[in-house]
């Protein structure tokens, strides 16, 4: 893993994807950046992220609870998925070991708007019923997803 990242990045990576997750057809999110870096410390604590992964765009299932998501991994290989838009915050906190399955999906999707199939990939983070998804369009994001699949694998299932 790479250098352990503040609460205080942390915070600013997502209000750097609040502005990104505006598209030009929508109104620009309305947030109280203050609050929302006062969130982020309360959420976080002193804990150290190893691992952040902006989703550009919301899973499905997210629709209706923001406008876009950030998946962390702590240090201590616990996993914060949190949901962000105009009057909306939430997480959910969950251990790496807590996890029942963990699931990588690299397919193709079929892009309407562009009349043409593009790949993605996905990561599912499982337990219970619960499912916290990564996904991944471009490469960037693909490298991202990947460093995250590879982190929590390690963590989940070491080699003896």
């Amino acid at each position: 893993m790479s250098a352990l990242i503040s609460a205080d990045e942390i915070f600013s990576r997502a209000e750097a994807a609040a502005v990104a997750a505006t598209g030009p057809d929508e109104k620009a999110l309305q947030i109280d950046y203050p609050e929302l870096k006062d969130k982020f410390r309360h959420m976080l604590g002193d804990r150290k992220i190893a691992l952040c992964h902006v989703n550009k765009f919301l899973p499905e299932g997210y629709e209706d609870q923001g406008r876009f998501n950030l998946v962390l991994l702590t240090a201590g290989h616990v996993v914060f998925d949190v949901v962000i838009g105009d009057s909306y915050f939430r997480y959910d906190v969950v251990s790496v070991g807590q996890l029942d399955k963990v699931q990588l999906i690299d397919a193709m999707w079929d892009n309407r708007e562009k009349r043409r199939e593009e790949p993605f990939l996905s990561l599912r983070l499982m337990h219970g019923e619960e499912a916290h998804l990564l996904l991944a369009l471009d490469d960037e994001e693909r490298a991202s997803l990947l460093k995250f699949a590879a982190a929590v694998a390690m963590a989940r299932n070491p080699e003896r």
